[in-house]
């Protein structure tokens, strides 16, 4: 029994080639796992995997932060090792190496009336080692259920252990096998393992191109639940595999490792710089423009800027542009991101149990998802599409600058907002953002932002809250999703609720009445977005940050990813 497994290993990264249409590769019955990478003009796959998240980007990062930094905290300087990804036909059970481990479904674990195992690979496993798989995982009752996994170390393989890990009732999901790469790290990490393989015990009725979904599905998690953010302690063990295998996850860790940053180290400059340091990184196809607060107001930004009047650190405005290798792009996009550093809420300051106003660094999750978005763009250089990522990055402090309920602030489409609520900052910024972009002559624009609390109470902390008027954009952004296995959900754009946000003595307020805050402050936003253009609102507030891990998910950056890529096919 063979079987094509994914090995991942700290070595040095190889090139394997693309499978010719006669090789075993293409068979519907082999489980075939191997990472699928961005396509190429020429080609749609390309299985050159290379070091895409550069070492030297660390130590960048940490020298630019060093500079913004109170209270004398810098961020450690962490040279990751790098993980090779292989696909390769073997005999399961001689494979040599740290971990064999096997994705299994409850289905998969099925047993006849001998008590052996039907599933031709498990069996083989089991009779190599004289049935003690199968009873080790009765004894550790492994039912192949979500979640669950053991590792065992059994004599009489090439491999010094062997990993179950349980799919569920089926693996068919990009989030399950997703899930798997997690465990598989989590694993490694477990056994201080520096060589693992993968391979799925059932792949009967997956497609060839579903097979390269699911490979780079489980390279993906492998890589991200092996990242920790360590840059901020003072001791830390370093896990056996540590690093970045593809364009995607090495944009996720940059935007996480932004998210966890503490508002003291990533000011709004700081944050200009990064975007900066991206476009200099990839400045064959990207440029950056920085607006300081003058040009702002030069463009009557006031809704923007009144939100950041009250802080020390000044505003900076970021707008990275990518355009393709050849020039030519068939469509313009815009992604803008909430770039709020932190947001203490001003006078309407955040208080009270649940209020949150110490992870409030994580407010700029929007910006983190379009940065990260644009490092990954940055590097794949897909044709025939520009992109604008755009960020009015500031903080929302007090002082006796600052702004006041009640206050009226006219944006940059001369459009006036009375400010009954200063903690609903955020779409002020967006107002101005979305207006820019608007400018930019695009046709589709997303825009992303730890919007409200009302989205988490709709929808939990893990699934975003999705609002648009363009069916075929909801359609695309809900495809991209499929492969980035990131959870949306569309919500309502209720006209009706606008009566809600109108005031007696400006064109609106920024806060409505408190059922339904999503969508009024979703409605607020498409004030500022010209008609002609294709929109969507984003609120992430929930997916941005893990509270049990105490830490960012990069949530977005995957999905904004596939879209983009999905515009320039």
């Amino acid at each position: 029994m063979t079987a094509i497994v994914v090995s991942l290993a700290t070595s040095i990264l190889t090139k394997f080639p693309f499978p010719s249409s006669s090789s075993s590769l293409r068979s519907s019955t082999a489980p075939l796992l191997f990472t699928k990478l961005r396509p190429s003009p020429a080609l749609r796959l390309s299985f050159a995997v290379t070091p895409l998240f550069c070492t030297n980007r660390g130590k960048l990062m940490a020298h630019t932060l060093a500079r913004a930094t109170l209270g004398l905290t810098q961020p450690a300087q962490i040279e990751p090792t790098k993980i090779s990804f292989a696909a390769k036909e073997v005999d399961v059970a001689e494979w040599k190496g740290d971990i064999l481990a096997v994705g299994v479904t409850e289905k998969d674990m099925a047993k006849d009336e001998n008590s052996k195992f039907e599933n031709p690979i498990l069996k083989k496993l089991d009779t190599q080692l004289g049935g003690l798989l199968g009873e080790a995982s009765s004894e550790e009752d492994f039912s192949g259920k979500a979640g669950q996994s053991t590792v065992l170390r059994l004599p009489g393989l090439g491999c010094k252990r062997v990993g179950l890990i349980g799919l569920g009732q089926s693996a068919s999901t990009t989030a399950v096998f997703r899930g798997l790469g997690e465990a598989v790290a989590a694993a490694a990490k477990g056994a201080q393992a520096s060589n693992v393989a993968v391979v799925l015990a059932s792949s009967e009725g997956l497609s060839y191109e579903s097979k390269l979904n699911t490979a780079s599905a489980i390279a993906s998690g492998t890589v991200l639940g092996i990242h920790e953010d360590v840059r901020y302690k003072s001791e830390s063990k370093k896990p056996a595999l540590k690093s970045y295998a593809e364009d995607v996850s090495s944009a996720v860790v940059f935007g996480k490792e932004l998210v966890n940053s503490p508002a003291n180290v990533l000011t709004p400059g700081v944050l200009a710089e990064e975007a900066s340091k991206i476009a200099s990184l990839h400045s064959d196809v990207l440029s950056a423009t920085i607006l300081t607060k003058e040009q702002c107001e030069e463009l009557k930004m006031g809704s923007y800027l009144g939100v950041a009047e009250a802080s020390a650190n000044p505003p900076y405005f970021i707008h990275l542009c990518y355009k393709p290798p050849n020039g030519s792009a068939r469509v313009k996009l815009a992604l803008v991101g909430k770039g709020l550093t932190f947001d203490s809420g001003g006078y309407n300051i955040k208080t009270g149990p649940g209020c949150s106003i110490e992870l409030m660094k994580f407010d700029m999750g929007g910006s983190a998802a379009v940065l990260g978005a644009a490092k990954a763009i940055g590097e794949i250089k897909p044709p025939g599409v520009e992109v604008h990522f755009i960020v009015a990055a500031c903080e929302n402090m007090i002082s006796g600058t600052g702004m006041r309920p009640g206050d009226i602030v006219t944006a940059s489409n001369g459009k006036t907002i009375e400010v009954n609520n200063t903690d609903a900052e955020g779409r002020l910024t967006l107002a101005d953002a979305l207006v820019y972009a608007c400018n930019q002559g695009v046709e589709k624009i997303i825009d992303l932002a730890t919007l409200t609390g009302a989205c988490v109470v709709a929808l939990g902390p893990s699934i975003a809250g999705v609002f648009t008027p363009s069916d075929d954009l909801a359609k695309e952004v809900f495809a991209a999703s499929e492969v980035s296995g990131e959870k949306f959900w569309r919500m309502p754009l209720e006209e009706s609720y606008w009566e809600s946000m109108k005031s007696g003595v400006a064109d609106m307020v920024n806060t409505g009445a408190r059922q339904g805050g999503a969508i009024t402050a979703a409605l607020f936003l498409k004030q500022f977005v010209d008609e002609k253009v294709q929109w969507m609102h984003i609120d992430l507030a929930g997916p941005v940050w893990n509270d049990k891990k105490r830490s960012a998910t990069g949530f977005g950056i995957s999905t904004l990813v596939e879209w983009v890529l999905k515009n320039s096919s």
